[in-house]
């Protein structure tokens, strides 16, 4: 199967996710699948998934802006996996004027939830779908603070929804791709049902 996944490379933890879906698609038996930067927006029609990174995610709107991304990311058909600014630009509301999300998951989201840098956390979280905990890692992360029926929840914590499906998208509050556990690069690529 030729599955290609695009990893949105204008700013944030792009590398990071390039490895860990190359180690997800390893475990799951298609080692030789492909994971790529998505730089333009001609790339996106030629791909089965898109990653979203953590980053700035005013910087990150402002730059999909610029780059012309905006619509063919909104129409593209596969699923988009996104995590802590990610979170942020695929929501349906966001907190900060600066921000243009693309509203593909239907949450209302909170920036900068736990503040600055310094109060970034990590924790052992249970997540929906997953046999064991999730050791989660939190910086300058959202919350959704709100979320449309149709939204699955797949974790929770007292200050907010971290983790959601909807449809083929997947959004994630902290940063799945800094360890090695690809537990839910996995749940997503399965639930977009091409494998």
């Amino acid at each position: 199967m030729d599955v290609k996944i695009g990893v949105l490379a204008l700013q944030g933890n792009v590398s990071e996710h390039i490895r860990a879906f190359e180690g997800a698609l390893q475990e799951m038996g298609f080692p030789g699948e492909r994971v790529v930067p998505l730089r333009n927006a001609d790339q996106i029609p030629d791909l089965d998934a898109i990653a979203i990174p953590g980053g700035e995610s005013t910087t990150i709107s402002r730059l999909i802006d610029k780059n012309g991304m905006y619509t063919p990311l909104t129409e593209f058909g596969g699923g988009i996996f996104a995590t802590c600014a990610g979170m942020v630009i695929i929501a349906r509301e966001v907190d900060d004027p600066r921000v243009h999300p693309l509203g593909l998951i239907g949450i209302g989201v909170q920036r900068n939830a736990f503040g600055r840098q310094k109060e970034s956390f990590e924790t052992d979280l249970p997540v929906k779908g997953l046999e064991f905990p999730f050791h989660a890692v939190f910086i300058r992360a959202p919350v959704a603070v709100s979320h449309d029926p149709g939204v699955d929840v797949l974790a929770r914590i007292d200050a907010g929804i971290v983790a959601v499906t909807s449809g083929k998208h997947m959004a994630l509050a902290f940063h799945p791709e800094l360890g090695t556990d690809y537990r839910l690069h996995r749940l997503f690529l399965e639930n977009l049902g091409i494998f």
